[in-house]
């Protein structure tokens, strides 16, 4: 049996308006989990969320605030914002032009654990980013998708992922950067690495990207991975 979802982009949208979006609808499932009598319909309660944010900086509850190598002030100059957060991982930037992806999964309807579930997010970025030819695979010991893995000093990364579970629930999810400015990656240390780079679509191919474009195709790949159907 197939896993139905309601998959919304929410275009361009302010990071803690969506981050209060997820936390209800991450509550909703949460709730409709822990009835003793499970629902016929909890399957329409998991959601695929898609969200460009203006200018922010993010936290992990595992990060050090010292990888953010800015004051207030600048971050204000910059009009940049900055929360720390409940997911796993370290600081990572999130702006327009990047796809910032919140899959909020019951992770026991889809027979997987958290690694299996954090291997085929990277799975289907590695494959929508192979539709561009861009060859990109995993490094050990960081999450996310990287380019020029096998090559020393050459590592950078093109999707950060970091996540939150909780009863199998999740939240939180992968940033893609697509046409994202990479300077604003300048004032941080990503992810709590300081000898590891980050890098574009548009960087790496040389060109703007289609967004809506890269955003479809990446949609069905999710689903496809996943063996998820809209409602």
């Amino acid at each position: 049996m197939s896993n139905i979802i309601h998959f919304e982009d929410l275009g361009l949208r302010d990071y803690k308006e969506v981050w209060d979006y997820q936390e209800n609808l991450f509550n909703q499932l949460m709730a409709t989990k822990t009835e003793i009598a499970k629902t016929q319909n909890s399957d329409q309660l998991q959601h695929l969320l898609f969200v460009e944010h203006p200018h922010v900086y993010t936290l992990g509850k595992s990060g050090e605030v010292n990888n953010l190598l800015i004051n207030d002030q600048f971050l204000k100059n910059i009009n940049a914002t900055f929360y720390k957060i409940n997911r796993g991982g370290d600081i990572t930037y999130h702006g327009p032009g990047q796809i910032v992806g919140y899959p909020i999964f019951d992770l026991e309807k889809l027979k997987m654990g958290v690694k299996e579930y954090i291997f085929k997010l990277e799975q289907a970025i590695i494959d929508t980013l192979a539709h561009y030819n861009l060859n990109t695979d995993r490094l050990d010991g960081a999450t996310g998708v990287w380019l020029d893995t096998k090559k020393p000093g050459s590592a950078r990364k093109l999707c950060a992922i970091g996540v939150r579970a909780s009863r199998y629930i999740t939240m939180h999810g992968f940033a893609l950067n697509v046409n994202t400015n990479l300077t604003y990656f300048s004032h941080i240390n990503p992810c709590g690495f300081v000898d590891k780079g980050v890098t574009s679509m548009q960087k790496e191919l040389g060109y703007e990207l289609d967004f809506d474009e890269v955003k479809e195709k990446l949609e069905k790949i999710i689903l496809k991975t996943f063996n998820l159907t809209l409602a």
